[in-house]
């Protein structure tokens, strides 16, 4: 059996397929994952990913029938490839039809898709979601509806490729990371750039990093007294990165659930969507604070995950 799972949009929205990818690998020989450039980076990391096909951004929600020049390319590829079943992970606000109906035009045989209701249109499978639900615990709930159930032994947490060790890049000794990301505001920035200091204060070593071709003010961040990766890891160092610090600080959603990924827990400068939060790591969710509370909540992080 050939399966295609269609991941919400982004870096975090791949990431948090890979529950999902683990359990449709279990009754499909081969997995392909149909993402948008961004989150192509994260299905790299994925264990049990066979192919990754990457999709324009605006292709899903293209609902001219008569398609475009790169939709109908992505039809034409996917028809020759065959595949039996695909299972499409829209977020929680967008409707599954628009890439239903290009999967349909690809002749998938069998289309699944979680959503909150209307019209089914091209569906096989719509599996309606549960209020409170987790995006990866929708992912989960439709491939067990479609007949994918995790390995024993699975406990359903985000899950990355082993990531190496990236001593030589941090230096030896624990560390917080303070990831700022490349839209942190001005007011972030001074927000992190005196965490960093407070941290340096209380006695943390502080690592700061920025995304792969996502660069973040992490000199300005980090100052004299970080270490400064800045421009220097791509996603697989990254995730090496956080592995081994003590706490994650970023008001970014990708490094949070690449976190989750690495088991590290996360103090996340904005609070994200309740479905989105940072998946089954300790995490507080600190919407506003000062410095102050950024160092108070490390702490606490630390405390509750010795």
């Amino acid at each position: 059996m050939k399966a295609l799972v269609v991941p919400d949009a982004g870096f975090d929205g791949t990431l948090l397929a890979g529950p999902a990818v683990r359990a449709v690998s279990t009754g499909a020989d081969h997995v392909t994952l149909l993402c948008d450039p961004v989150g192509a980076a994260a299905a790299e990391l994925l264990p049990h990913v066979d192919a990754v096909v990457v999709r324009r951004d605006d292709a899903p929600a293209v609902a001219d029938p008569d398609g475009t020049a790169a939709e109908d390319a992505l039809v034409d590829r996917l028809r020759d490839e065959a595949y039996d079943v695909a299972l499409v992970l829209t977020g929680h606000d967008e409707g599954p039809l628009p890439l239903a109906r290009l999967l349909r035009r690809a002749d998938v045989a069998r289309i699944g898709a979680a959503g909150t209701g209307g019209p089914d249109g091209p569906l096989d499978v719509r599996h309606r979601r549960l209020p409170g639900r987790h995006e990866a615990e929708v992912a989960l709930d439709l491939a067990a509806v479609m007949g994918f159930a995790p390995r024993t032994g699975d406990d359903g947490r985000l899950r990355v490729l082993p990531a190496p060790d990236t001593a030589t890049l941090t230096g030896n000794g624990p560390y917080v990371v303070v990831h700022p990301g490349s839209a942190a505001g001005p007011q972030d920035v001074e927000r992190c750039a005196e965490a960093v200091d407070l941290l340096a204060d209380a006695g943390h070593r502080v690592v700061v990093t920025d995304g792969p071709g996502e660069p973040g003010p992490t000199r300005r961040v980090g100052g004299a007294t970080a270490v400064d990766l800045g421009g220097r890891t791509n996603t697989r160092t990254l995730a090496g990165v956080f592995r081994a610090a003590d706490v994650l600080v970023t008001g970014a959603t990708g490094p949070a659930q690449l976190a989750a990924g690495v088991g590290t827990p996360v103090l996340a400068l904005s609070s994200p969507a309740e479905h989105r939060v940072p998946y089954r790591v300790p995490a507080l969710l600190l919407d506003g604070g000062t410095a102050q509370d950024v160092v108070r909540g490390v702490q606490k992080l630390m405390k509750a995950h010795a």
